[in-house]
């Protein structure tokens, strides 16, 4: 028997589908909806900073107002 352009069961064209599937669920970067890292927000920094006793409450209180009405 002889298979012309069939590779293990495949077409090539499958063969190219499937490695483009492949890369971008794992070779893209992440800036997709449904990223599996989420970007730091401001807000999250500004938590953290605040947890880390960068800020005080009154600083903390401001800079957050500001981000809401963003």
């Amino acid at each position: 028997m002889i298979y012309e352009n069939y590779y293990w069961g495949m077409n090539f064209i499958w063969w190219i589908i499937w490695g483009i599937i492949l890369f971008w669920i794992f070779a893209l970067p992440y800036d997709i909806p449904g990223q599996r890292y989420s970007k730091e927000t401001a807000l999250s920094i500004l938590k953290r900073r605040f947890a880390a006793g960068q800020l005080n409450e009154d600083q903390y209180q401001a800079r957050k107002a500001v981000l809401d009405r963003q």
